[in-house]
């Protein structure tokens, strides 16, 4: 038997307005901001890597415009190492992923996600200390980078899980759509961060300062986050995780919120990791997602760095304004999230919408290198059409479809594999998401074209469409005739 409490801050809430319970819509607004707030600042905080690595490995002429960069990213083979990097922060974010989401299921989502988010702060911080430190050691940025990812494998699955505890699936793929900008805005957030930070000429600061704000948002998530419409005395809405496991419960006036204790409740037992695979659809959107997301996450980690090293309409950009301009991919990827989520929704067809924004990225990754160099006004246009076709997909598999599937009515009932399966999909994906950077900084130092490196982003998006292809048939065979 498990006690459930309000957390402390909304239990003063609740007892500032004279004890009067919050509304079920209140509290899911409440979830919505705290939880977006939360996976924002996550994202945030892996974003800085993206924006120094042009300081840290700076070129030739760069050098001898008395630009040192810093060891070891700075010799010869830079650009590897800082490949090193991203691959020990996503391959560590990818193992701790998969038992994160067990874990998940099996404790207080709030605290689990408390501390993911204060230990990623920490370590965030730390890397960028190496600046004051004069902190050199290759062992250390390793180290660090490992740590962080252990650390931030802990956000995901939480967040999903609570928003599928209090959002049916009526408008899911909308609600999470629009939800999902968290990820893109984030990324704005710790780029323009970064660039600031950057200007001012210490790169260390742009670590420290997402770092803190991703701590402080942590203890925010601490008072407020309400993991269940149990917790807060409420009936979990049809659709949801908690309406399977408390079909029992017969109206929302037997419930009373705990704000000091109240009435006990049994804690479902969490789904296993076989379950949880067994599920239709759970093995395919993941090798999908690997896919998807290491061409994302070769965007997100490489595209301020590509676009300082490429020639725009005549003229080369500072790492700074390169940084600024590469967040209109993540704004691309705000409409992204929200189109993929309406049109799954309007159709019922999450395979098939997500095949299409797949296949449809691949011409526009190729105008993008090809055309992208011409003038501000093409890059621009062509950089946030392609971040409306990467994201989209992208963020409709790590959110509805994760929901859709963690309810999936093979589970029988169980509530909790919600974070069981959503760190089977993000996890494979992350998988991904370590292999692409990695592979950009070796394809792009052996053979100096970055031509190889767009050929794998290709490769990537046909591979993705190609696995969905069984479920896109039978969704369009499913689809009721007009």
């Amino acid at each position: 038997m498990e006690r459930a409490r309000l957390p402390p801050g909304m239990a003063r809430l609740i007892k500032s307005r004279g004890g009067r319970n919050l509304t079920l819509e209140q509290y899911r607004l409440t979830v919505l901001v705290v939880t977006f707030l939360s996976y924002m600042m996550y994202h945030a905080a892996r974003k800085p890597p993206s924006i120094v690595k042009s300081v840290l490995n700076p070129t030739p002429e760069q050098r001898a415009n008395g630009e040192p960069g810093w060891a070891p990213f700075n010799g010869p083979d830079g650009k590897m190492i800082l490949g090193q990097c991203d691959l020990a922060f996503l391959s560590s974010y990818a193992i701790g992923m998969f038992f994160s989401g067990h874990i998940g299921d099996s404790m207080d989502l709030r605290v689990f996600l408390t501390y993911g988010m204060m230990g990623t702060g920490f370590f965030v911080s730390l890397f960028g200390m190496a600046h004051g430190w004069e902190q050199h050691s290759l062992g250390y940025f390793l180290f660090v980078s490992v740590a962080a990812g252990l650390f931030q494998s802990t956000g995901w699955p939480s967040v999903v899980s609570v928003m599928g505890n209090w959002f049916g699936k009526s408008k899911r793929g909308l609600i999470m759509g629009i939800w999902n900008a968290h990820t893109s805005v984030g990324n704005i957030l710790g780029s323009l961060l970064a660039a600031a930070m950057l200007r001012r000429g210490n790169w260390g600061d742009a670590f420290i300062v997402n770092g803190v704000l991703t701590a402080v948002v942590g203890a925010l998530v601490h008072s407020f986050l309400v993991v269940s419409p149990e917790d807060a005395g409420h009936v979990a809405p049809l659709g949801t995780a908690g309406a399977k496991a408390h079909e029992d419960i017969k109206s929302e006036t037997e419930i009373k919120p705990m704000i000091e204790g109240g009435a006990s409740r049994t804690k479902p037992q969490a789904a296993g990791f076989v379950a949880a695979l067994k599920i239709p659809g759970v093995i395919t959107f993941s090798l999908c997602l690997f896919f998807t997301k290491l061409v994302a996450y070769t965007f997100l980690y490489w595209l301020p760095f590509y676009i300082e090293r490429t020639e725009i309409g005549g003229e080369y950009l500072s790492a700074a304004k390169a940084g600024e301009l590469s967040t209109l991919f993540d704004i691309g990827g705000v409409i992204g999230g929200i189109a993929a989520g309406y049109i799954s929704d309007k159709y019922n067809a999450r395979s098939l919408t997500s095949a299409g924004f797949v296949y449809l990225s691949i011409p526009v990754l190729w105008m993008y290198r090809e055309y992208g160099s011409h003038s501000m006004s093409w890059n621009v246009a062509l950089m946030m059409l392609a971040g409306v076709l990467v994201n989209g997909p992208y963020a409709l598999i790590t959110t509805a479809v994760s929901a859709d599937l963690g309810t999936h009515d093979s589970l029988k009932g169980n509530a909790r594999a919600l974070a069981t399966v959503t760190a089977i999909i993000d996890g494979t994906g992350s998988i991904g998401a370590a292999v692409g950077p990695m592979l950009t900084g070796y394809i792009s130092t052996h053979s100096n074209n970055w031509d190889h490196v767009f050929y794998m982003l290709y490769a990537a998006d046909l591979i993705a469409g190609l696995l969905l292809m069984k479920l896109v048939m039978k969704e369009i065979r499913n689809m009721p005739m007009s």
